[in-house]
């Protein structure tokens, strides 16, 4: 294997079509402000490296980046790119990862909009991230002790497992399908709405309106805080182990609540049954 170390680039297409290469401490940075540093290239190895311009890992095939830092400046910069391994490093760049697959992460900081955008098969560990319409529309996605922060997370996503994990996020799991996430935080509004064959597992939900517009949606011993107008019109098998502030038009299955401060059925389609154990709710 070829090796670049100790240099700096700034040239348009520096290393175009490279195959075979590891760069060492190397800066893609510079006055000529040049794009696409290693586009259309192969087995590449990058370490402590400095990416500081645009679109610099387009179309890699066999891509390793270990304890380096993809700046703000440095935009979109992974797309149609597949057989990546990304550890301890900072992805701070708007549209960091695209349309890639087959992807291994672990002790990485992701400050990112628009983050991991019709991705497929992201392994990710151990990470934190920072932001919005994350992982929209990707597939098969394993996480696992990731925490995340931003708005409108995990939106149409398919065949995916979250485990251990703590998600800080407003509609969240829109338009889902196939998910289980288990043992983990979910906090944020509108969570999860429209979803199909979504499962939580020994978790934690928190906040207002979850869980409405769902079909397959089954919650296994988690706790709802915060939670009014949960499930409307959504066929739903659930036991919760805390409290729940209304629970509102369940079209159909079975929901089992320690209390309920008020159960709305306003619609004649809410069938859906609710199985109080403190007989101390409002009923309508």
């Amino acid at each position: 294997m070829k090796t670049i170390q100790n240099q700096t680039f700034d040239e348009e297409r520096a290393l175009y079509g490279s195959k075979d290469t590891a760069v060492k401490n190397c800066a893609f940075d510079g006055p000529a402000d040049g794009e696409s540093a290693l586009k259309e290239c192969s087995n590449i190895q990058a370490e402590n490296c400095l990416f500081n311009l645009r679109y610099p890992l387009w179309h890699v095939h066999g891509l390793t980046v270990k304890n380096s830092e993809m700046t703000e400046l440095c935009r979109a910069a992974l797309w149609y790119s597949d057989n990546i391994v990304i550890e301890d490093t900072k992805l701070h760049g708007i549209k960091a990862l695209r349309e890639c697959s087959d992807i291994k992460m672990r002790g990485c900081d992701i400050i990112s909009p628009e983050f991991g955008w019709s991705a497929h098969n992201i392994k990710m560990a151990d990470c934190d991230a920072d932001s919005e319409y994350f992982m929209m529309r990707s597939t098969d996605l394993h996480f696992n002790n990731v925490r995340m922060k931003g708005k409108y997370s995990f939106q149409y996503i398919e065949d995916s497992l979250f485990e251990n994990c703590t998600f800080d996020t407003k509609d969240a799991f829109w338009h889902a399908k196939n998910v289980i996430v288990r043992n983990s935080v979910v906090k944020g509004e509108y969570l999860a709405w429209y979803c199909k064959n979504v499962t939580f597992e020994n978790c934690k939900i928190i906040g207002t309106q979850p869980l409405c517009y769902c079909k397959g949606l089954k919650l296994i011993n988690c706790e709802m805080i915060d939670c009014d107008l949960a499930f409307e019109r959504s066929e739903v098998e659930a036991t919760i182990t805390t409290p729940v502030v209304s629970i509102k038009n369940p079209l159909s299955g079975h929901i089992s609540v320690p209390s309920v401060g008020e159960i709305i059925r306003d619609i004649d389609e809410a069938k859906g049954t609710v199985e109080v154990q403190k007989k101390d709710c409002v009923c309508a």
